[in-house]
């Protein structure tokens, strides 16, 4: 039990450095490409972080083991919830959740509700209904894929927008602007070290995931329980440490865009599961996920309304749309624990 514990917190080590490296060279693409920190943190970062949660479950589900895959799918949504309600009790953000942009960020929140809702609906009615798939996946995975695309596309236009008002405005105050940045840095760095990270990060989660399954067996846990709370920590260590690495950097829109970005794409990992699943993975997992699910929607929707309220000032440590996250998120952990044993 010992040596097994020492190699799974040596393997999230190397995955929490993985994340650092991400985080600075994801921020310096969206710097030199202009496409935007938030559009960067939500498709690109966020599916880099969310590598772990990849080979993880891809892993459990091809050793029959989809409730620890699909825990680890919404109990990862729950860490990094966690995660933005901790970064925000710890920073002054001046009247929003971390946020300049509350506007775009509310709509990339309400981009992972849509998504976990239909994951959610879909875990409540496959084993109800005639079975439909296309390629060998359910119809609900190939919804979620859709809504996904959909999702990508309304953040891209809206940060398209913004930052066309963005130069408007600069314009307007500075015409005669130099031009500081005639030769841009090159963006093969950081798409090297990018992709490099990225790649420590894929190697080293199915090793993980074998690690997280003996841990499963020696602590004498439900699966299910395991999933939400120890591989997902484990597999949500890439979001803490690049969100941590870009609060430093004061990038608010990668740490948001990150986060929600994250969410979104564990749903969208429904896809890839489902078609090494053998028959529907929606109708052979627990119904007890709904659970955590359903805390994912509550809480996202309580960081949305955080992103939206306007308050005149913000104390630290008493915010209570990050302390209601975090009574929401401790309630859901319990009560998996609970239906788990």
């Amino acid at each position: 039990m010992l040596v097994i514990s020492f190699e799974f917190l040596v393997l999230a080590a190397i995955v929490a450095l993985a994340g650092t490296y991400l985080a600075r060279s994801a921020d310096q693409i969206a710097e030199i490409t202009r496409l935007g920190r938030l559009l960067i943190g939500s498709v690109l970062l966020a599916a880099a972080t969310s590598l772990p949660e990849l080979t993880v479950d891809l892993s459990a589900v091809r050793q029959g083991m989809p409730d620890l895959a699909v825990g680890d799918l919404f109990g990862s949504s729950l860490m990094n919830l966690l995660i933005l309600a901790a970064l925000d009790l710890a920073h002054r953000s001046g009247g929003k959740m971390l946020s300049r942009e509350a506007a775009a960020h509310a709509l990339s929140a309400i981009f992972s509700i849509a998504l976990t809702a239909i994951a959610t609906m879909a875990i409540l009615t496959e084993p109800r209904l005639p079975g439909f798939s296309f390629l060998g996946i359910g119809i609900w995975s190939w919804g979620i894929l859709v809504a996904y695309l959909f999702g990508v596309r309304m953040i891209f236009l809206e940060q398209r927008v913004t930052a066309r008002t963005v130069a408007e405005a600069e314009e307007a105050t500075e015409p005669v602007a130099i031009d500081n940045e005639a030769f841009p840095p090159p963006l093969w760095k950081p798409v090297v070290v990018f992709s490099v990270a990225a790649l420590v990060i894929c190697l080293t989660g199915p090793r993980l995931a074998h690690v997280a399954g003996q841990l499963a067996e020696l602590s004498g846990l439900g699966k299910t329980f395991v999933g939400t709370t120890l591989v997902a920590l484990c597999t949500s260590l890439p979001e803490l440490v690049a969100s941590i690495t870009a609060l430093r950097m004061k990038s608010f829109d990668l740490v948001i865009g990150n986060l929600f970005g994250s969410n979104a794409f564990n749903m969208l990992l429904f896809l890839p599961l489902d078609a090494v699943h053998a028959g529907s993975l929606f109708a052979d997992i627990s119904p007890s996920h709904t659970v955590t699910s359903l805390a994912v929607i509550l809480a996202t929707s309580v960081a949305a309304l955080g992103q939206l309220y306007h308050v005149e000032k913000r104390r630290r440590l008493v915010e209570p749309d990050a302390l209601l996250m975090l009574l929401i998120l401790g309630g859901a952990l319990f009560l998996v624990y609970r239906l788990s044993s």
